[in-house]
Formats: structure tokens, C-alpha cells, sequence
């Protein structure tokens, strides 16, 4: 069993930045992927972004490519998603996850967080 906790959501302007972590509990193994999703009042959950635990193999969406960065500190057991130039476009609510497989990044995943809000204002 894995357990989720996501922080570092808020207001920011367009062209802000922000930093949101994904803090793990329980057995992580290597092989794991963690993702990034995101949900926007009345839109479907999208993939953002998702990194194998071992750091081999990142993927992001078209839409965040060059603006945001998933990386992971093995030690705290955390990912992170570094989010530059924010656009409106951007707020949603944002859910991190772990994948048991592990190679099917933009595939379906097995835990989930409740998801921290980032709004940003134009």
C-alpha cells in the first residue's frame, strides 16, 4: 500500500512559478512510476508529467514541455513538479500518483493523492 500526500499548490500570477512535492509513504520499488495529473473544472484528468522511481525514463505532455520538470529525491521519498511560466490555462487541481508497472507512463495508475490546487491569474 502507498500513500500520497501533495503540497505547494496557490495562487500565482501568469508567468509565475511554483513547486509541488508528492511525499510517499509506504514500500517504493524501483521500478514504480510517479506521475503527474491535472484537473480542470469540467475537463477530464490529464497526464502532466512522470518519472520512473529509479530516474531512468521522464515523460511530459506537449503542453508543459520546457515549462515544467518532474524529479524525485529517493532519500525523502518525494517527487517533485517544478512548474515555470504558469499560464491561466494551467490551474487545475493537480494529483500525483503511483504506477505499480512502472513502464506505462501515460497508462493507468494504482494510488492516488487528494490533489492540491493550483490557480493562476492572468
Amino acid at each position: 500500500q502507498v500513500q500520497l500526500v501533495e503540497s505547494g499548490g496557490g495562487l500565482v500570477q501568469a508567468g509565475g512559478s511554483l513547486r509541488l512535492s508528492c511525499v510517499a509513504s509506504g514500500r517504493i520499488l524501483e521500478h514504480y512510476a510517479v506521475g503527474w495529473f491535472r484537473q480542470a473544472p469540467g475537463k477530464e484528468r490529464e497526464f502532466v508529467a512522470a518519472i520512473v522511481w529509479n530516474g531512468g525514463t521522464t515523460d511530459s505532455a506537449d503542453s508543459v514541455k520546457g515549462r515544467f520538470t518532474i524529479s524525485r529525491d529517493t532519500a525523502q521519498k518525494t517527487v517533485y513538479l517544478q512548474m515555470n511560466s504558469l499560464e491561466p490555462e494551467d490551474t487545475a487541481v493537480y494529483y500525483c500518483a503511483v504506477q505499480v508497472q512502472g513502464w506505462r507512463l501515460r497508462g493507468k495508475y494504482d494510488y492516488w493523492g487528494q490533489g492540491t490546487q493550483v490557480t493562476v491569474s492572468s
